[in-house]
């Protein structure tokens, strides 16, 4: 398979996932605002992050689109999917209560097999941002 279909079909993926649940959160905004709420790390910051979060996601689908900006993209996307998966470990480990405010199907994976799930994105991410930046590398900058 060659780098830069491999490239399209992470950035596929990737824009399927941030897309698909950022429109779940939206389209479900009063049940994914209650839970940001109850989240005991978070509950202070939940009126930010309940539109923060899926226009964020957006914005990184965005990015994932375009050859131009799809290195950030591929940043981006690493960024926010180890944060949110540091997240689950840390609910997991220090919380005795952690609502779920996944959207779509996401919502009917158990924790830990949503923290595998994660991993791998955060791999795909972290894949699409060592190709990419090959692929943007000029030849003076190969040679060094």
């Amino acid at each position: 398979m060659s780098r830069k279909l491999l490239l399209e079909i992470l950035s596929a993926l990737l824009v399927f996932l941030f897309i698909y649940t950022s429109i779940s959160k939206l389209l479900d905004y009063d049940t994914f605002r209650r839970q940001l709420g109850q989240s005991p790390f978070i509950t202070l910051y939940a009126p930010v992050i309940v539109w923060a979060l899926p226009v964020g996601e957006l914005i990184i689908a965005g990015f994932l689109l375009f050859a131009r900006t799809r290195l950030t993209g591929f940043y981006l996307s690493f960024f926010l999917l180890s944060l949110f998966t540091f997240y689950l470990v840390a609910m997991l480990r220090l919380s005795y209560f952690i609502p779920c405010s996944c959207g779509g199907v996401l919502q009917h994976l158990s924790w830990n097999a949503h923290i595998v799930f994660n991993i791998i994105f955060v791999i795909f991410s972290t894949i699409g941002v060592l190709l990419q930046d090959k692929d943007q590398q000029t030849p003076a900058q190969t040679t060094l």
